[in-house]
């Protein structure tokens, strides 16, 4: 709930100064918010699922920037910039690779797994751990050189 009321401030803020991308980004804040609120059995809104929200939002981002910039298309490349900008400032800071490693590394210890087939039961555990502190892909990588 406290995402929400920032949000409504921030997107006041931005319709006066007439700021486009942190309108655009903070209008798909508000309606997955709305949409998260709305689902079934959805139940209250935590900090937890408010902090999923932005990581889709800024997951879906990085994908379209990525394609955008293949494709050549860099005017679209840009405003989905400026969305993931505005995305990421609601968003607690993410770990480095470094201070990732140990953790997979005592999780993989902890569930005595020897190679890649287990990797799997490896990335259930790290990612609830690292929930809302680590990229997926990022874990999924480290994961994979640890394994190997």
């Amino acid at each position: 709930m406290e995402l929400e009321n920032k949000v409504m401030g921030l997107l006041k803020e931005a319709m006066k100064s007439k700021d486009e991308g942190a309108l655009r980004a903070l209008r798909a804040i508000k309606g997955a918010i709305i949409l998260a609120k709305t689902d079934k059995g959805a139940g209250e809104m935590t900090a937890e699922k408010e902090i999923n929200i932005l990581q889709k939002l800024a997951k879906q981002r990085r994908e379209s920037i990525e394609i955008f910039t293949k494709q050549g298309v860099i005017d679209l490349a840009t405003k989905e910039k400026e969305e993931l900008d505005v995305i990421e400032r609601f968003l607690p800071a993410m770990m480095t690779e470094d201070e990732i490693r140990p953790i997979l590394q005592s999780i993989i210890t902890k569930l005595n797994v020897t190679d890649a087939k287990g990797m799997g039961q490896v990335m259930g555990s790290a990612t609830k751990e690292l929930s809302g502190k680590a990229d997926g892909s990022i874990i999924s990588k480290i994961v994979r050189e640890l394994l190997s």
